[in-house]
C-alpha cells in the first residue's frame, strides 16, 4: 500500500480526483457536462494539511461512499463567503467514490488523520488560496467586475433601481471594505453586498448601490461565489492599514465617458436635478 509520504498518490471519484502530497491535497475537478458548474469554475485546489481538522468516510447513494475533509473555520475564503449556503453536491471536499473502493478511501482516511494536527480552531489566515483575479459576473441590476484592486459595479438600465442610477456607476477600492455578504442566488433575495467600512446602516439591497441583486440567470454560484470569495480574500489581505492608505486608481477615459453619458441620460429622464447632474459631472471629470 501507497504512503502518504510519497507525493503523486492519486483517488479519483466522480467529478474530481484527490492527490495527496506530503504537506497538502490537491484537489482536481474534472470537466464534463455532469460536473457542478462550480467545480468546473475553481479548476483545482491545493489544500495545506495545516488547514484541514478532519476527514470523515460515509455511506453515499446509490451504490457510492463519500470521503469528505472537514476544514477549519477561516481557512478558505471560499467556505466564509458561502456561509454555508452550498448544496451538499456543491460541496468542494466532497469526494464520492463508487462503494467498491471504501477500503482505499478508508485507508487514505487514515492517512490523512494521521498527519493532522489542527484541532478545530479558527484559522488566524486564509490557508487555501482564494479564485484568482480578474473575475466578473452579471447580476440581475450590474455589471460586477474586480481586477484584484477595486470593485466595479455597472449598472443595467432594465434592473437597477432609480437609487442606483442615481448613485451612479460605483467603484470600490478593497481598502474601504471590511468583508462581502453573499446570498446564494438559489435563494429568495440573492445577492452581493460589500460592506464598507465608514458606511451608514445597510438599506435594501435593491436601494443600497453597494449591492448587486440576482435574478433567474442573474449572478449564477458559479460565477458570483469565487467572485465573492476573491473580494474577500483581497480585503483581508489588506488588512486595517489599507483603508488608511488606499486610493482610487486613475480611471479609464472611455469609463468616464460612458458615466457621464449615463448621468446625462438620468438628468433627461428627471431622475436627477441640474444641480445633482452638474456636480456629479465635475467629480467624474475629475477622475480623468
Amino acid at each position: 500500500m501507497p504512503t502518504m509520504s510519497r507525493m503523486g498518490d492519486v483517488l479519483a471519484g466522480f467529478h474530481a480526483a484527490w492527490e495527496f502530497e506530503s504537506d497538502s491535497v490537491l484537489i482536481r475537478y474534472e470537466r464534463g457536462i455532469r460536473t457542478p458548474k462550480l467545480f468546473q469554475a475553481l479548476g483545482e485546489r491545493r489544500v495545506p494539511l495545516e488547514a484541514i481538522s478532519g476527514v470523515t468516510l460515509t455511506p453515499g447513494k446509490r451504490g457510492t461512499v463519500v470521503l469528505r475533509a472537514e476544514v477549519r473555520p477561516g481557512a478558505d475564503p471560499l467556505l466564509e463567503a458561502a456561509a454555508g449556503q452550498l448544496k451538499e453536491g456543491c460541496d468542494p471536499y466532497r469526494l464520492v467514490l463508487p462503494a467498491e473502493r471504501d477500503t482505499l478511501a478508508e485507508y487514505y482516511a487514515d492517512e490523512l488523520r494521521a498527519q493532522l494536527k489542527g484541532d478545530g480552531e479558527a484559522a488566524e489566515r486564509y490557508l487555501v488560496a482564494a479564485p484568482e483575479a480578474p473575475r466578473q459576473f452579471k447580476a440581475y441590476d450590474a455589471k460586477a467586475s474586480f481586477d484584484g484592486k477595486t470593485v466595479h459595479f455597472r449598472w443595467f438600465w432594465t434592473g437597477a433601481s432609480s437609487a442606483k442610477w442615481k448613485a451612479g456607476d460605483q467603484s470600490f477600492p478593497v481598502g474601504e471594505l471590511s468583508g462581502v455578504e453573499w446570498r446564494s442566488p438559489e435563494v429568495f433575495e440573492g445577492h452581493l453586498r460589500l460592506l464598507r467600512r465608514d458606511a451608514a446602516a445597510a438599506t435594501q439591497v435593491d436601494q443600497d448601490p453597494g449591492a448587486v441583486v440576482f435574478g433567474l440567470g442573474y449572478g449564477p454560484v458559479h460565477e458570483s461565489l469565487p467572485f465573492a470569495a476573491a473580494v474577500l480574500a483581497a480585503v483581508r489581505g489588506r488588512g486595517a492599514a489599507a483603508a488608511v492608505s488606499a486610493s482610487a486608481p486613475r480611471r479609464d477615459p472611455a469609463d468616464i465617458a460612458e458615466r457621464i453619458r449615463h448621468l446625462g441620460e438620468l438628468h433627461q429622464a428627471g431622475l436627477v436635478t441640474d444641480e445633482e447632474y452638474s456636480v456629479k459631472k465635475a467629480e467624474l471629470l475629475a477622475e480623468l
